[in-house]
């Protein structure tokens, strides 16, 4: 497999409706090396955060295959999947997921104080200074408005230095001036940490800045892996 970080092989995914059952998504197949960009892009509803899920393990496919880190998701209960996430991806979303109780130092501290991190502090304190809020590490997420608040997002999921990122339209909550901070954030962080990024969004020039892009429509690819 060289060195491919992430694969999926024949992906489908079948839901039970009121008409039936609903395909959304049929047999889709990607190879991913380390440190590459994709960049999933679609009309809504043409599967693209439901191809997110399946690629982080946050859901299972109805038949098909993905390989993260080099282990087979499916054959993985819900526990070691989870375990297999917290030692390989990180993640950044629309809405922030930041915890109201903690200040932005806390917030990128925790995911390392979970995994028995001794330098939890000063790495949380060092990323935070790389985003630009190293004067704001004391300030709650309901202090910081929203580009600061997915900085700290962002930090925070690089802190563990995952090997895939996941971000689901990190730029949607965000003016145009923002959201393209947030994108040369994401790209200058995926290049220096060799983390691979895997971006789900509506951003035609967002998705035009990752290596690679795929299309969906209605759940099938349609425009090739390469751009």
């Amino acid at each position: 497999m060289g060195s491919s970080i992430l694969t999926a092989k024949d992906l489908s995914k079948v839901v039970p409706s009121a008409e039936g059952e609903l395909t959304i998504l049929h047999e889709l197949s990607l190879e991913l090396n380390k440190g590459d960009s994709l960049a999933i892009v679609g009309a809504s509803g043409s599967g693209k955060s439901t191809l997110l899920g399946l690629l982080a393990g946050l859901d299972l496919p109805s038949s098909g295959e993905v390989t993260l880190a080099g282990q087979a998701l499916s054959v993985l209960d819900e526990d070691q999947r989870a375990r297999i996430r917290a030692e390989h991806v990180g993640f950044v979303f629309q809405s922030f997921q930041l915890l109201d109780s903690l200040n932005a130092l806390e917030n990128v501290m925790l995911p390392l104080e979970l995994d028995g991190r001794q330098d939890a502090r000063e790495r949380a304190t060092e990323l935070l200074q790389r985003v630009g809020l190293g004067q704001r590490l004391t300030h709650s997420p309901r202090q910081l408005s929203g580009g600061e608040q997915q900085r700290v997002a962002i930090a925070r999921a690089f802190a563990a230095e995952p090997d895939v990122l996941f971000a689901d339209e990190p730029t949607g909550n965000l003016d145009s001036h923002t959201g393209e901070r947030i994108s040369d954030l994401l790209f200058e962080l995926n290049k220096e940490s060799g983390t691979t990024l895997v971006l789900v969004t509506h951003d035609e020039r967002l998705a035009h800045r990752c290596r690679r892009l795929i299309r969906l429509e209605a759940g099938q690819m349609v425009a090739p892996l390469e751009p």
